[in-house]
């Protein structure tokens, strides 16, 4: 009988990928990390290209998780995205992609090919012997909104004057800014994009 728990597939803005039955607003990858039944390997990304995507496309069908194909990961909304180290698809979210890219040469510096996007993002989201998320100190008054801290040991998106406790269902009450610096979960280039006037998709728009 096939199980009908959750598959591990969605992901957190820490990076972690788990397993949650609320769907996601945003799909995304970073290559294979499956096997033939669907069940994440040790691995937690494939290539550097670590991209959100949208839900649907015209003219394509996926099955998920087929074997041999890339692992469909899901993000509560692009914020969320941003803070797991995961840019824009180029060709199922152009639109955003070029808005990404010109925010991005605006605040971190020129590039001439996306690739060199995701090699500075690939150094600035993982330490390299660990594997695990890197995180920076800073002023909540220095963050720009969209931005991810870790507060209470729960993830918490930045607005204005407030921050939301992050859930896969979506977003907690507002809750006063932090006075003291704050671990910050998205990566810093990503930071100085969404400073330069990147806006990205959140559920929290509608808070």
């Amino acid at each position: 009988m096939q199980s009908s728990a959750p598959r591990q597939n969605r992901v957190t803005p820490t990076g972690d990928i788990i397993s949650h039955p609320a769907r996601g607003h945003l799909m995304g990858n970073r290559g294979c990390l499956h096997d033939d039944h669907g069940r994440l390997r040790q691995a937690r990304w494939k290539t550097k290209a670590w991209i959100s995507c949208r839900l649907d496309f015209p003219g394509r069908r996926r099955r998920i998780m087929s074997p041999g194909h890339y692992t469909e990961l899901f993000f509560l909304d692009e914020a969320t995205a941003l803070a797991a180290g995961h840019r824009p698809c180029f060709e199922c979210r152009r639109e955003a992609a070029l808005a990404f890219r010109s925010a991005w040469q605006k605040a971190v510096g020129e590039i001439s090919r996306v690739s060199e996007i995701d090699q500075i993002l690939h150094a600035a989201r993982v330490w390299p012997r660990t594997r695990r998320q890197r995180r920076i100190s800073a002023d909540i008054r220095d963050l720009p909104v969209g931005a991810f801290i870790l507060h209470d040991s729960m993830p918490h998106l930045v607005r204005a004057r407030c921050i939301l406790r992050w859930s896969p269902d979506g977003y907690g009450a507002p809750a006063a800014h932090p006075h003291i610096p704050v671990s910050v979960l998205t990566p810093a280039p990503m930071l100085k994009t969404l400073a330069a006037g990147y806006r990205p998709e959140m559920l929290a728009d509608f808070v």
